[in-house]
């Protein structure tokens, strides 16, 4: 009874389900993923071709194959993450980004460059998001929605405040001591909180899903009695694979990440081209992330009530529109309004990407499945500015492959109506 009693005990006492104490570490290492995402690199960039007299394009090059042999990793992060779970997982990519951060403070080559970018870029952009992203669907079923929601407050928080607090370090103490405030703040902060407040599903310390009283019960028609069931099926990645809605899927996830990322590298040159300053190209991205917070949280609620498929397909349908505005945008009023259509659709974005797969797949193998997407996603990001920069060489301008690449949402929309949720056996 004793051993028991020591196997259900939560790390800390709460008043509430302890899967929101989940949700809150989740969005810290959501938060954490800050020093390997481009919006926090991007601030040493200048720092690098003043101190050592690389190129732009140098720089460039190496932060894409870092970003594309980072991306042709995540599948075995996934595995990992379902073999060992998030605890022990989290402590130790938050370990090895401390390390990846402490690395950086010392580059001195293009070789120490990519080595240190491709680390940043695993362990940070790649497994701090992966793993919150698997751990909070093992604490919520009903309410996964919400809960995911919650958690995205952690990547908006990043997101605005790396870049301007990386400024302020690099002008004050340098690019080499403001990594070192990293992987410190990693190894004091993160690292700690992780190794003690996280656990990898509700049933380690004696709860359920959502905060359940009880487990749901289903008739067994043969025997006639009840058995203990869960709400939702657990697939395994081979099981996932031969499905048609796993595929479909993983087309969908490309999508975005290589439309977006395209937009985002060019935005300031489409802008330029249309006459509109530099500044309002910047306006217009914080802009997005601005509309995109509420939105994000409006679309948890959402997702736990409508088809998440029938979401995904509103989203590619908003990526239409906004990239039809980008290419009538001649002043800043309709700047804004592309800024506010592009937050809209990347707040829903956002979170149902996340909440697709344990919806469709279940929570026993999300890793390896969440792991195969993740692959995917940041292959389509390190892919998705090329095709906008050849086509800016051949055509001098972006019309041409902002009207091609419209076809890719439009194929995406017939693909997400098309993933059902699949069901085992039929």
């Amino acid at each position: 009874m004793k051993a028991q009693t020591q196997k259900i005990a939560a790390p800390i006492s709460t008043p509430f389900y302890y899967g929101w104490m989940i949700v809150l570490i989740s969005a810290l290492g959501v938060f954490f993923s800050g020093p390997g995402q481009t919006y926090s690199i991007s601030v040493f960039i200048d720092s690098y071709i003043k101190e050592f007299g690389w190129s732009r394009s140098q720089v460039s090059a190496v932060y894409s194959a870092a970003t594309l042999a980072s991306g042709l990793c995540m599948f075995f992060v996934g595995r990992f993450i379902d073999r060992h779970g998030q605890r022990k997982m989290a402590v130790f990519v938050g370990v090895s980004l401390a390390l990846a951060c402490f690395w950086n403070s010392i580059v001195a080559n293009t070789i120490m460059l990519f080595i240190g970018f491709f680390f940043l870029r695993l362990f940070g952009q790649g497994s701090m998001t992966l793993i919150p992203n698997t751990l909070v669907p093992q604490w919520f079923i009903t309410k996964r929605g919400k809960a995911l929601s919650l958690m995205a407050i952690g990547g908006f928080s990043s997101s605005a405040i790396f870049p301007p607090l990386n400024a302020w370090l690099v002008n004050k103490w340098g690019w080499s001591f403001s990594w070192q405030v990293w992987g410190i703040a990693l190894l004091i902060i993160f690292v700690p909180l992780a190794y003690f407040l996280i656990r990898n599903k509700p049933e380690e310390i004696g709860l359920l899903p959502d905060g359940r009283e009880k487990p749901i019960l289903s008739k067994d028609e043969a025997e006639g009695d009840y058995t203990e069931t869960d709400l939702e099926e657990n697939w395994t990645l081979k099981e996932a694979m031969k499905t048609k809605a796993y595929w479909l899927l993983l087309f969908c996830v490309a999508i975005p990440a290589l439309v977006n990322t395209g937009l985002t590298f060019h935005l300031i040159s489409i802008f330029g081209i249309q006459n509109i300053s530099p500044g309002v190209a910047a306006l217009v991205l914080s802009l997005m992330a601005v509309i995109g917070f509420p939105i994000t949280l409006a679309a948890g609620f959402i997702l736990d009530k409508v088809k998440v498929n029938y979401v995904l397909a509103g989203i590619f349908l908003g990526e239409i529109i906004f990239m039809l505005v980008l290419l009538y945008t001649r002043n800043v009023t309709v700047a804004i309004l592309f800024g506010v259509l592009w937050g809209i659709s990347g707040g829903f974005e956002r979170i149902a990407l996340n909440y697709v797969w344990p919806s469709y797949f279940g929570r026993e193998y999300l890793g390896s499945i969440k792991g195969t997407a993740m692959t995917v996603m940041v292959i389509g990001s390190a892919l998705g500015p090329l095709p906008f920069g050849f086509a800016y060489d051949l055509f001098g301008g972006y019309d041409e492959i902002i009207y091609l690449t419209m076809i890719l949402p439009a194929l995406a929309i017939v693909s997400s109506l098309l993933a059902t949720k699949p069901a085992k056996g039929s």
